[in-house]
C-alpha cells in the first residue's frame, strides 16, 4: 500500500489540464522522503496475503526468473521465494530493502536485493520470466516509462503481475481525503488509475499478448478505527507526512474525515475494525 500530495491523488480518471512542465524528479525526490518517514514495515506485513495471491495468479514455477518492483518490505518477493524462484527484490528506498533481507534471513531465502528506480531499472531486455509489483509500481510520477521498464525486462512469452488499488476502493478514497488537506503536484497522474483496465490496456496494450484482470479485496483487521489511524500516523509515510504538514486544527479535522471513511466501510459490527479495500489482480502475458 506502498506509497499525500506528492502521489498524485487518487480523484478518479479526469486529470487537470496543465501547460508547465512537471518536475517528475522532485515528485520523485518528495514521494522517496515520504516513503522513508516512518517504517512502512509495521503495515506492510499485514499484506502479504496479497503477494500470495498474486504469485498463485501468475502460476510461478520454481526455478523461475523473478523481479519484484518497488518491492517495499517483500511480501511479493518472499511469496515468490517460498516457491523456490530465482528472486531479485528492488526498491528506490534503502531501509524497506533492508527490513526485506531480515525476513529472507529469518527464513533462509537467497535473495538478490538492489536499489533500483522503477522508471530505470538497472537490466538488461528480457531478464526476467517474471516481474511484479504489489501495491508499488503503480506510485511512480511517470506511468508510462514505469510501464515500459515492466515491459522491457520480461522476457517475451514471460508474464508481468500486479496488484493495484483501485479509485473507488478505501485506500482510493483515502488519498482523495488526503488531496483535500495536501493538493497533489499538478498535472501527475492518479495511481489509482492502474486500477482500472482501461488505463492497463493504455500503458501495456502493445506489449501485452493477453491482459486479465481479477477483481480482489484486501481487509484491514485493526483493534478499532482509532487504532488504524493511529498505527498509520506512526508508521504510514503519507499519512505520517500529512499530519506534520497540517496545524492543530486541520490535523483534527482530517483526522475526523479519516474516521468516518473507516466506520463507513467498517464490516465488524463490534469495536474491531474489519474494512475491506478492493484492488485488481493484473497478469500480464508478454507478446
Amino acid at each position: 500500500m506502498r506509497r499525500c500530495s506528492e502521489f498524485g491523488s487518487l480523484r478518479g480518471m479526469a486529470q487537470p489540464i496543465t501547460q508547465t512542465p512537471i518536475d517528475l524528479n522532485a515528485v520523485k525526490t518528495r514521494q522517496r522522503a515520504a516513503w522513508s518517514t516512518g517504517d512502512y514495515a509495521v503495515v506492510g506485513t499485514t499484506l502479504q496475503i496479497v503477494g500470495e495471491s498474486l504469485c498463485e495468479a501468475l502460476d510461478l514455477r520454481s526455478g523461475a526468473r523473478v523481479l519484484d518492483v518497488a518491492a517495499g518490505n517483500g511480501n511479493s518477493t518472499l511469496a515468490a521465494a517460498r516457491r523456490f524462484c530465482d528472486v531479485t527484490s528492488t526498491d528506490y528506498v534503502p531501509s524497506l530493502l533492508e527490513s526485506g533481507q531480515k525476513r529472507a534471513h529469518a527464513e533462509g531465502h537467497t535473495i538478490t536485493f538492489q536499489e533500483a528506480d522503477a522508471e530505470d531499472l538497472p537490466f538488461a531486455d528480457g531478464s526476467f520470466d517474471i516481474v511484479m509489483s504489489s501495491f508499488g509500481v503503480m506510485f511512480t510520477p511517470n506511468q508510462e516509462q514505469a510501464a515500459r521498464e515492466l515491459s522491457r525486462v520480461c522476457r517475451s512469452g514471460g508474464k508481468i503481475g500486479l496488484a493495484n488499488w483501485t479509485p473507488d476502493s478505501f485506500i482510493g478514497k483515502l488519498f482523495k481525503t488526503i488531496g483535500k488537506y495536501l493538493p497533489p503536484a499538478a498535472g501527475v497522474k492518479s495511481p489509482g488509475l492502474w486500477g482500472t483496465r482501461a488505463r492497463l490496456e493504455e500503458l501495456f496494450g502493445e506489449s501485452a499478448k493477453e491482459i486479465r484482470v481479477v477483481e480482489r479485496s484486501f481487509a484491514f483487521r485493526y483493534r478499532s478505527p482509532m487504532h488504524w489511524i493511529e498505527v498509520f500516523r506512526t508508521y504510514y509515510g503519507p499519512m505520517t507526512k500529512t499530519f506534520g504538514a497540517l496545524g492543530t486544527d486541520d490535523q483534527a479535522a482530517f483526522t475526523r474525515d479519516i474516521l468516518a471513511l473507516l466506520e463507513q466501510g467498517n464490516r465488524s459490527q463490534d469495536r474491531t475494525l474489519v474494512l475491506p479495500s478492493e484492488y485488481l489482480e493484473v497478469v500480464i502475458e508478454r507478446r
